[in-house]
């Protein structure tokens, strides 16, 4: 398996916005070789909050497929003269390799 993770720390209060933004469907859902979606929250009491996007797929070469896709060029195409929006403070990319996977003991 093969994980991209996305780091998106925005504004207090502006959590959910990037939640309801990668929450709608999209057309990664519809790519072969998509396993899931996670949307994780970091829990703050106060300022800067953070998004986390754990993509997986079953091997990288299925994200490389995805990423070399015309559906996936447009998209970044349409959005490439937009400007950031202001909630928005920084993103980190991460590419990973799923090296081992435990599960719980069988009882």
């Amino acid at each position: 398996m093969f994980i991209q993770l996305r780091k998106i720390t925005v504004s207090e209060g502006s959590a959910e916005k990037v939640i309801n933004q990668f929450s709608k469907p999209g057309i990664i859902e519809e790519q072969e070789g998509i396993v899931d979606i996670k949307i994780l929250e970091k829990k703050v009491r106060r300022g800067e909050e953070e998004v986390i996007i754990l993509v997986t797929w079953e091997s990288e070469e299925h994200w490389k497929q995805w990423e070399k896709s015309d559906a996936h060029i447009a998209g970044h195409k349409a959005k490439r003269n937009q400007q950031k929006p202001e909630h928005i403070l920084n993103v980190e990319v991460g590419m990973y390799e799923v090296k081992a996977v435990k599960k719980p003991a069988e009882k």
